[in-house]
Protein backbone atom coordinates (compact mmCIF):
# COMPACT_ATOMS: atom_id res chain seq x y z
CA UNK A 1 0.00 0.00 0.00
CA UNK A 2 1.45 3.37 -1.01
CA UNK A 3 1.58 6.48 1.15
CA UNK A 4 -1.14 8.07 -1.08
CA UNK A 5 -3.47 5.18 -0.24
CA UNK A 6 -3.18 6.16 3.42
CA UNK A 7 -2.85 9.97 3.30
CA UNK A 8 -4.29 12.06 0.45
CA UNK A 9 -1.56 13.39 -1.83
CA UNK A 10 -3.01 16.90 -1.95
CA UNK A 11 -3.63 18.38 1.50
CA UNK A 12 -6.61 20.61 2.18
CA UNK A 13 -5.53 24.23 2.65
CA UNK A 14 -7.09 25.70 5.79
CA UNK A 15 -7.89 29.41 5.77
CA UNK A 16 -6.83 30.22 9.32
CA UNK A 17 -4.66 29.09 12.18
CA UNK A 18 -7.29 28.00 14.75
CA UNK A 19 -8.57 24.43 14.44
CA UNK A 20 -11.34 22.97 16.56
CA UNK A 21 -10.85 19.31 17.49
CA UNK A 22 -13.25 16.75 18.93
CA UNK A 23 -13.25 12.99 19.00
CA UNK A 24 -14.94 9.84 20.15
CA UNK A 25 -18.50 11.14 20.37
CA UNK A 26 -19.81 7.57 19.91
CA UNK A 27 -23.13 8.84 18.59
CA UNK A 28 -23.82 11.17 21.52
CA UNK A 29 -25.38 14.09 19.66
CA UNK A 30 -26.00 16.15 22.82
CA UNK A 31 -22.34 16.00 23.83
CA UNK A 32 -21.31 16.73 20.25
CA UNK A 33 -23.56 19.80 20.17
CA UNK A 34 -22.20 20.98 23.53
CA UNK A 35 -18.63 20.59 22.26
CA UNK A 36 -19.46 22.37 18.99
CA UNK A 37 -21.05 25.27 20.84
CA UNK A 38 -17.90 25.68 22.94
CA UNK A 39 -15.65 25.25 19.89
CA UNK A 40 -17.55 27.79 17.77
CA UNK A 41 -17.29 30.34 20.60
CA UNK A 42 -13.50 30.04 20.21
CA UNK A 43 -13.62 31.06 16.50
CA UNK A 44 -11.95 28.12 14.76
CA UNK A 45 -11.20 28.31 11.05
CA UNK A 46 -12.14 24.62 10.75
CA UNK A 47 -13.54 21.81 12.87
CA UNK A 48 -12.19 18.25 12.67
CA UNK A 49 -13.88 15.22 14.23
CA UNK A 50 -11.20 12.59 14.85
CA UNK A 51 -13.34 9.46 14.62
CA UNK A 52 -15.85 7.21 16.32
CA UNK A 53 -18.68 9.35 14.98
CA UNK A 54 -21.11 6.37 15.24
CA UNK A 55 -24.27 8.21 14.17
CA UNK A 56 -25.19 10.22 11.09
CA UNK A 57 -26.69 12.86 13.38
CA UNK A 58 -23.19 13.65 14.64
CA UNK A 59 -22.15 14.52 11.06
CA UNK A 60 -25.32 16.59 10.75
CA UNK A 61 -24.33 18.50 13.90
CA UNK A 62 -20.88 19.20 12.40
CA UNK A 63 -22.45 20.77 9.29
CA UNK A 64 -23.51 24.39 9.11
CA UNK A 65 -21.80 25.85 12.17
CA UNK A 66 -20.94 29.53 11.79
CA UNK A 67 -18.36 31.85 13.26
CA UNK A 68 -19.14 35.17 14.96
CA UNK A 69 -19.37 36.89 11.55
CA UNK A 70 -21.86 34.36 10.22
CA UNK A 71 -19.40 32.53 7.95
CA UNK A 72 -19.77 28.77 7.81
CA UNK A 73 -16.94 26.88 9.50
CA UNK A 74 -15.66 24.04 7.29
CA UNK A 75 -16.07 20.65 8.97
CA UNK A 76 -14.12 17.44 8.44
CA UNK A 77 -14.16 13.95 9.92
CA UNK A 78 -12.29 10.68 9.78
CA UNK A 79 -13.92 7.34 10.66
CA UNK A 80 -12.91 5.43 13.75
CA UNK A 81 -12.81 1.77 14.64
CA UNK A 82 -16.43 1.96 15.87
CA UNK A 83 -17.69 3.45 12.59
CA UNK A 84 -18.97 0.31 10.86
CA UNK A 85 -19.16 1.63 7.30
CA UNK A 86 -16.64 4.40 6.45
CA UNK A 87 -17.98 4.65 2.88
CA UNK A 88 -21.54 5.23 4.08
CA UNK A 89 -20.21 7.79 6.56
CA UNK A 90 -18.41 9.58 3.71
CA UNK A 91 -21.54 9.56 1.54
CA UNK A 92 -23.63 11.04 4.33
CA UNK A 93 -20.90 13.57 5.06
CA UNK A 94 -20.92 14.63 1.42
CA UNK A 95 -24.69 15.19 1.59
CA UNK A 96 -24.19 17.28 4.75
CA UNK A 97 -21.20 19.27 3.47
CA UNK A 98 -18.75 17.53 5.83
CA UNK A 99 -15.62 16.16 4.14
CA UNK A 100 -14.94 12.64 5.46
CA UNK A 101 -11.58 11.04 4.61
CA UNK A 102 -10.61 7.42 5.18
CA UNK A 103 -8.37 6.48 6.88
CA UNK A 104 -6.86 9.98 7.14
CA UNK A 105 -6.99 13.57 5.97
CA UNK A 106 -4.10 15.99 5.42
CA UNK A 107 -4.21 19.76 5.91
CA UNK A 108 -1.85 22.69 5.46
CA UNK A 109 -1.91 25.99 7.29
CA UNK A 110 0.87 28.51 7.78
CA UNK A 111 3.60 26.10 6.69
CA UNK A 112 2.36 23.26 8.91
CA UNK A 113 1.34 19.87 7.54
CA UNK A 114 -1.28 18.21 9.72
CA UNK A 115 -2.45 14.62 9.37
CA UNK A 116 -5.75 13.73 11.03
CA UNK A 117 -6.79 10.14 11.71
CA UNK A 118 -8.56 8.22 14.43
CA UNK A 119 -5.52 6.35 15.70
CA UNK A 120 -6.45 2.73 15.11
CA UNK A 121 -4.78 2.36 11.67
CA UNK A 122 -1.10 2.23 12.64
CA UNK A 123 0.30 2.73 9.14
CA UNK A 124 -1.11 6.28 9.10
CA UNK A 125 1.44 7.52 11.65
CA UNK A 126 4.42 6.05 9.81
CA UNK A 127 3.10 7.46 6.52
CA UNK A 128 2.63 10.87 8.19
CA UNK A 129 6.25 10.80 9.38
CA UNK A 130 7.40 9.86 5.85
CA UNK A 131 5.32 12.68 4.42
CA UNK A 132 6.93 15.24 6.73
CA UNK A 133 3.92 15.99 8.93
CA UNK A 134 4.47 18.61 11.63
CA UNK A 135 1.34 17.54 13.56
CA UNK A 136 -0.56 14.27 13.88
CA UNK A 137 -4.09 14.68 15.21
CA UNK A 138 -5.87 11.62 16.57
CA UNK A 139 -8.51 10.27 18.93
CA UNK A 140 -9.11 6.61 19.85
CA UNK A 141 -7.46 6.50 23.30
CA UNK A 142 -10.03 8.78 24.99
CA UNK A 143 -7.06 10.55 26.63
CA UNK A 144 -5.78 14.08 26.06
CA UNK A 145 -2.32 14.07 24.49
CA UNK A 146 0.20 16.78 23.61
CA UNK A 147 3.70 15.45 23.07
CA UNK A 148 6.56 15.45 20.58
CA UNK A 149 7.43 12.12 18.97
CA UNK A 150 10.36 12.09 16.53
CA UNK A 151 9.91 15.82 15.89
CA UNK A 152 6.16 15.58 15.25
CA UNK A 153 3.60 17.07 17.62
CA UNK A 154 1.04 14.39 18.56
CA UNK A 155 -2.31 15.82 19.71
CA UNK A 156 -5.49 14.20 20.99
CA UNK A 157 -8.38 16.38 22.22
CA UNK A 158 -9.70 13.62 24.48
CA UNK A 159 -13.21 12.18 24.16
CA UNK A 160 -16.88 13.02 24.47
CA UNK A 161 -17.80 9.49 25.59
CA UNK A 162 -16.39 6.93 28.06
CA UNK A 163 -13.84 9.27 29.61
CA UNK A 164 -13.07 10.51 33.12
CA UNK A 165 -13.62 14.02 31.83
CA UNK A 166 -15.21 14.98 28.52
CA UNK A 167 -13.00 17.30 26.50
CA UNK A 168 -12.47 19.00 23.15
CA UNK A 169 -9.68 21.34 22.07
CA UNK A 170 -8.53 24.19 19.87
CA UNK A 171 -5.11 24.15 18.26
CA UNK A 172 -3.77 27.57 17.32
CA UNK A 173 -0.99 27.09 14.79
CA UNK A 174 -0.02 30.77 14.96
CA UNK A 175 1.21 30.54 18.55
CA UNK A 176 1.32 26.76 19.16
CA UNK A 177 -1.31 26.89 21.91
CA UNK A 178 -3.34 23.71 22.44
CA UNK A 179 -6.33 24.69 24.57
CA UNK A 180 -8.13 21.67 26.00
CA UNK A 181 -11.44 22.42 27.69
CA UNK A 182 -14.01 20.38 29.52
CA UNK A 183 -17.42 19.81 27.94
CA UNK A 184 -20.26 19.50 30.45
CA UNK A 185 -22.46 16.42 30.24
CA UNK A 186 -25.79 17.73 29.04
CA UNK A 187 -29.05 16.62 30.60
CA UNK A 188 -31.66 14.74 28.56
Amino acid sequence: MSIQDVIPETPIALQGSRIGLLSDSHGDVRMTNAALEALCARNPAAIIHLGDVCDDRVLEALAGNCDADGHEIPAFAVPGNMDDDPRALARHGERMGVHVGHPALAFTSGGALLVAHHGHVRRVESAAHERGATHILHGHTHLVRDEQVNGVRMLNPGALHRAQRFTAAVLDLANGEFEVFEVSRTQP
